[in-house]
Order: C-alpha cells, then sequence, then structure tokens
C-alpha cells in the first residue's frame, strides 16, 4: 500500500507541474501587499525580464525592463522566427542568457528548432536560428562559447553547438547524445559552473544524469544516480559545486558535484510541505535557494549552509503566496529581486538579506502557454 500511495503522489507532483488550467491571480494578502505599496515609475531601468509565449502561430519573446526598485515594464516583444506548442512544457529553463547578458537563447518546441537573440538596449533581435538537433526542444543552457539543448521527443536527446561572435550557431561534431532510456521524461538540462559537466533531470525515472565534457566541448561518458526524492524537476548550480533540486513529489535536496562528476548528497529530501515543488534556483553568494510550487500557490524559500546543507526558512515551506500555477522562476543578476512566472503573470519579489522575500508588484497581460523565465 505504501508504494502505491508514493507512486500516486510521484504522478499527482509530475501533473502539477505540467498543468495547463486552474491558474489563479495573486492571492488575496499579496494583492493587498501590492496595493499598499508606492510605486515609483520615475525610476531608470536597470535591468530585463525575458519570457517566452510559446505560441503555435509564431513563437515571441516578452520583454520587461526591470527598474531599480524590481518593478517591471512591458517593453514589447521580438519573434524568434519559429513557433510553440501553446502548452506547457514540463521543464525548466527554455531561456538562457550567456553570462554577460549579451545573448539570449530560446527553444521553439513547436518547430524544433532554437533561437539566439541579440541584446541591446531596449530592443533584442534576432541573430540566428538552427534546428535543435532533435524533435521537442524544451530546455537549453549555455557555457562560454558552448550551447547544449535537451531535446524531449521520441527517445530524447542532448546536442551541443558553438556559438559565434555574431550569434551564428553550428553543431558540434559527435555532441549528441541519447538520453539513457526511453520516456524518462527529461525536465532540464544545465553546465556545471566550470562546464565540465552537464546535468539533467529525469522525472518518470527519478534520476541525475551527469555527462563528462571534453575541452572540445563534447558531451562524452555518463553517470546516472538515482535523485534524493521523488520527481526531480528543476535545478540550479551554486558556489562550492551545489547543486539545488526541486522534487515535484514535494521536497527539495542538495548535492555536491566533484570534479570526477559524481554527484554526491547532502541534504536528501527536504520536505516542502507546499504541493508541487517544480521550479529552482539559487542565489549568487549561494546562501538561499527557492522553489516554486505549481499546486502550493507559493515560494519555498531554504537557507544553504557552506556545506550544501539546505533547510527551509520558514516551517510552513510558505516563504511567499504568490498563487497557484507557477511555471517558472528566476532571480535577477544581483540576486536582489525574484520573479515567478506564474499563468498570464510575473510576480515582482524583493530578497531580503535573511532571505525572506517581500512583494514588490506584478505584471500581466501574458497568453496562455507562456513558458520560462530569464532575468538580468
Amino acid at each position: 500500500m505504501t508504494k502505491h500511495l508514493t507512486v500516486l503522489a510521484l504522478v499527482a507532483g509530475l501533473a502539477a507541474c505540467e498543468q495547463t488550467h486552474g491558474v489563479t491571480n495573486p492571492t488575496p494578502s499579496l494583492a493587498a501587499a501590492l496595493a499598499a505599496r508606492a510605486a515609483d515609475a520615475g525610476q531608470d531601468a536597470s535591468g530585463a525580464v525575458y519570457t517566452l509565449t510559446n505560441q503555435v502561430t509564431g513563437n515571441t519573446v516578452a520583454v520587461f525592463r526591470r527598474a531599480a526598485d524590481g518593478t517591471l515594464r512591458a517593453a514589447g516583444s521580438v519573434a524568434t522566427g519559429g513557433t510553440g506548442t501553446g502548452a506547457g512544457l514540463g521543464s525548466q529553463s527554455a531561456l538562457a542568457l550567456s553570462a554577460d547578458g549579451r545573448w539570449l537563447f530560446a527553444v521553439n518546441a513547436g518547430s524544433n528548432d532554437v533561437s539566439v537573440l541579440r541584446v541591446d538596449g531596449d530592443a533584442p533581435s534576432l541573430a540566428s536560428r538552427t534546428p535543435s538537433g532533435g524533435t521537442g526542444p524544451i530546455s537549453l543552457t549555455v557555457h562560454g562559447t558552448l550551447l547544449y539543448v535537451l531535446n524531449a521527443g521520441g527517445a530524447g536527446n542532448i546536442t551541443g553547438f558553438t556559438v559565434g561572435p555574431d550569434g551564428a550557431v553550428a553543431p558540434i561534431a559527435g555532441s549528441t547524445r541519447a538520453l539513457p532510456g526511453a520516456a524518462v521524461g527529461p525536465a532540464q538540462v544545465a553546465f556545471s559552473p566550470n562546464g565540465r559537466a552537464l546535468i539533467v533531470t529525469e522525472k518518470t525515472t527519478n534520476r541525475l544524469d551527469v555527462y563528462r565534457v571534453s575541452e572540445d566541448g563534447v558531451a562524452g561518458s555518463l553517470t546516472s544516480v538515482a535523485s534524493a526524492g521523488g520527481t526531480p524537476f528543476g535545478f540550479a548550480a551554486g558556489p562550492r559545486n551545489l547543486l539545488f533540486v526541486s522534487e515535484a513529489a514535494g521536497s527539495a535536496s542538495s548535492y555536491v558535484l566533484e570534479d570526477g562528476g559524481d554527484l554526491q548528497v547532502v541534504s536528501g529530501g527536504v520536505l516542502t510541505h507546499q504541493g508541487a515543488p517544480c521550479w529552482a534556483v539559487v542565489t549568487a553568494d549561494g546562501r538561499f535557494g527557492y522553489t516554486a510550487n505549481a499546486q502550493g500557490g507559493s515560494i519555498s524559500g531554504f537557507a544553504v549552509a557552506p556545506n550544501g546543507a539546505i533547510t527551509l526558512l520558514d516551517a510552513s515551506g510558505a516563504t511567499a503566496l504568490v498563487g497557484k500555477g507557477a511555471t517558472d522562476l528566476a532571480l535577477s543578476v544581483d540576486s536582489r529581486f525574484l520573479y515567478d512566472l506564474v499563468g498570464h503573470t510575473i510576480v515582482e519579489l524583493r530578497v531580503g538579506a535573511d532571505g525572506h522575500l517581500a512583494p514588490v508588484g506584478t505584471v500581466g497581460g501574458l497568453p496562455t502557454g507562456t513558458v520560462g523565465l530569464a532575468a538580468h
């Protein structure tokens, strides 16, 4: 009976992360806090937030300028040249920014390709578009001039590319690697901080895959390990080789990625007490991690110890209430602000010195099916 209940919990968590219905507006408590905020619309923009509309009729990147107080204002959209699916992708990192913020990479899951946008002032522009190396691209990651794409269609694979100084993308010979099995339910691909490894989460098989990356950018030998918690989904890498993973069955775990590519569990399956923690981020200093909880209508904050151990900031697991239906999470480049994509809305939150979150505002008007967040 216990095993049967565990399987049901995993299935429920997975479905909650991939929902395309039941989206709610920000909770009344959040709305009240926002109403009390004195907005200062005259502040200069200091960054940007991007999301992917993922529409069947034509995919676009929606652009929002970030003011010094963390609030966002719509600044138009840029066509990727490809098409989306019109529904959730069940993934993290459908968008990714280069470390210097000059290039934005986007998946086109409907047309099986990826787009590169040049980020220049208020108006990003399309630089290139290339086949993804498979079908159903759902996640991508960039390190220096290397780009890797996670393709979820068919048997699934990861494929590598080089990015030229003009944004042109070229496939790396021998870089395409099949996933460990069919129907593994991949959710995210990301480089380790030093670029020598690629990590992939498998939702349905509850495993984490680590591919070692050679100096010429080719993904090589693979090590797969059992996840410490059920349904590993989104994750983020932090200082000191930290890997912080959200688990849709209701928990989060932390690992240390060793130089040889092995993952060592530090904190395994720490319960959030919130429904479907699916997306994860870590602050730049590695002191705090956050999960977006699709069914809990909340964000869970964690304190991260120097050794990578994680503990909830709040016993309830609800560090902020934002409304049900989250589909991604992103921190500004300075980690001062956290953005949560909740249905048609981006919720804006300020990160306090103690890791707690304060509501700043919301910006809406996004179409159904919008996925992915990237912030600078």
